[in-house]
């Protein structure tokens, strides 16, 4: 063998090694994990989760690290996770829809933590009656679960949404918003609804105990991600529960687990019961299951995608509700099943349930 033949070999048998250290690198399971949350009474848990060590409890014991993130603006948290820089997120049901699902990110509801049951709420200045709403400038988040709201509210009063006109608002500018004379109407939720109804004009008029089920909060997390790292959606999952169970044990600790959160959350411990008493928190595996492999997901969620589409908000180019394909507890598809880009999965919950975590 000549010189150029040795060092040709030697190039190739080189090249050959460094692409199959490369391949090997790009296959090398994913260790690092990011979540982002937002201020809501359902969500608390994972901050206090982080706080206390629940969280990298969960991570060390699957070899993974997870980062929890709060973010003061929910919609923000939600583009940052839509634009790939969290792998999962707190989210409504219908805003898990409207913008990473209907921009093309295929994600999972890996947790149904609960559904609200008075949380959301429509506020007067002023007024005790939902009809005095006609004519009024509502401020809300324009297309989040506020304005599904304020729709089924309307449709109560054989109203619709051209007999008012919306502002959007953030949630974080809500509360100020309020106490300005401008404002006279607003929908939002819990601690923002508590933290208005404290004005003494303020009267609510309507709230989701009035859609019971209608407005879930989930922990999801992209599909690709999950699929590829199912010990992040169990540890995920695992977190969930062990929090949930601290925050509803009886004595000291359950009471110094709410009291956190609800300091947290910029309320005190009756502020914070006040909210939970109207919240159906899924703390139990086999009931947020059950809940997610029920008729009513997919009722509801038939509705949402109907109000979506109306809005022009199931992603460019749509023509029709069935753009984007839902999956939901029982496998079955809503919508387009070559292009399901939301899925309700209880797997994990399932795992939970029986002890497999």
């Amino acid at each position: 063998m000549n010189k150029l033949t040795s060092f040709l070999r030697s190039v190739a048998v080189a090249s050959a090694l460094t692409a199959a250290l490369a391949s090997a690198a790009y296959a090398a399971p994913k260790k690092d994990f990011k979540i982002a949350w937002s201020i809501y009474v359902g969500w608390m848990p994972w901050g206090y989760a982080a706080d206390t060590g629940i969280v990298k409890k969960w991570a060390d014991k699957y070899g993974i690290t997870i980062e929890v993130k709060q973010f003061n603006d929910y919609v923000e948290s939600i583009n940052q996770y839509t634009a790939g820089a969290y792998d999962a997120v707190t989210i409504t049901n219908m805003d898990a829809l409207s913008i990473p699902a209907a921009g093309g990110v295929d994600t999972t509801a890996v947790i149904m933590g609960d559904f609200s049951n008075g949380n959301d709420a429509i506020i007067l200045k002023g007024k005790s009656d939902l009809a005095a709403i006609k004519g009024q400038k509502i401020n809300l988040v324009e297309f989040s679960v506020s304005h599904y709201l304020l729709a089924r509210a309307l449709e109560t009063k054989k109203l619709a949404e051209k007999d008012v006109k919306v502002v959007n608002t953030s949630d974080a500018d809500l509360a100020a918003a309020y106490k300005t004379p401008e404002v006279t109407a607003v929908v939002t939720w819990n601690p923002i609804v508590s933290e208005i109804l404290g004005a003494k004009d303020a009267k609510k008029v309507f709230d989701s105990s009035q859609i019971p089920g209608e407005i879930m909060d989930l922990m999801v997390a992209n599909t690709a991600v999950v699929k590829e790292n199912p010990d992040f959606a169990k540890a995920l999952v695992g977190i969930w529960y062990e929090t949930t169970a601290k925050m509803n044990a009886a004595g000291a600790d359950g009471k110094a687990a709410k009291e956190a959160m609800a300091k947290a959350s910029g309320t005190d411990l009756a502020g914070f019961d006040s909210q939970l008493a109207s919240t159906k928190l899924f703390d139990k595996p086999a009931d947020a299951e059950a809940f997610t492999k029920s008729k009513t997901v997919g009722t509801t969620m038939d509705r949402v995608r109907k109000f979506l589409f109306e809005k022009e908000l199931l992603g460019k180019g749509a023509k029709s509700v069935d753009a984007v394909g839902i999956e939901l507890g029982d496998k079955s598809v809503l919508g387009d099943k070559a292009n399901v880009k939301l899925r309700f999965d209880a797997t994990y919950m399932d795992a939970a349930a029986k002890g497999k975590l």
